[in-house]
C-alpha cells in the first residue's frame, strides 16, 4: 500500500512540475505568426514582380498553427491563404508567392496569424518603378 502512495505522489508531483514548467515557459514555446516580405526595391514600369512572404511560427501542429496569411497591394487584398487543423502549413517556416504587375508605386502589406496567439507583425514593403 505504501509503494502505491509513493508512486501516486511521484506521478502527481511530476505532472504538477511539468504543468508549472509549461505555464512559465509557454511564451517561449508558443509564438505568434511572424511575416517577412521580399520584393525588389525598384523595377521597370509595366514589369511583373514576385512578392515572396515568409512566415515563421514555432508550431503548426493539430492544436496550434498559422491560421491565415494575406497580402495586400495598395490597400486591396491580392491573395489569401486559409489553414485549418487538417490543412496546416507545411512547416514552422513556410513561404507563399504572388505575382503582380507594376503600374506605379506598390505599397505592400502582409500579415499572418496564429489560431491561438495572433500576429506578431504586419510586414510592409514598397516597390517604386524606375
Amino acid at each position: 500500500m505504501r509503494s502505491m502512495m509513493n508512486r501516486r505522489t511521484f506521478i502527481l508531483g511530476s505532472a504538477a512540475s511539468v504543468g508549472g514548467l509549461l505555464m512559465t515557459r509557454g511564451t517561449a514555446w508558443a509564438t505568434k505568426s511572424e511575416t517577412k516580405i521580399e520584393v525588389p526595391a525598384s523595377v521597370d514600369q509595366g514589369s511583373e514582380i514576385t512578392i515572396k512572404m515568409t512566415v515563421t511560427h514555432s508550431a503548426n501542429n493539430f492544436f496550434h498553427y498559422t491560421e491565415w496569411l494575406w497580402v495586400q497591394v495598395n490597400g486591396k487584398e491580392t491573395a489569401r491563404w486559409d489553414f485549418s487543423r487538417s490543412n496546416r502549413p507545411e512547416g514552422e517556416i513556410f513561404t507563399r508567392e504572388v505575382k503582380v504587375k507594376v503600374d506605379g508605386v506598390l505599397n505592400i502589406k502582409a500579415k499572418a496569424s496564429c489560431n491561438l496567439h495572433g500576429s506578431a507583425n504586419e510586414a510592409t514593403a514598397k516597390v517604386s518603378p524606375k
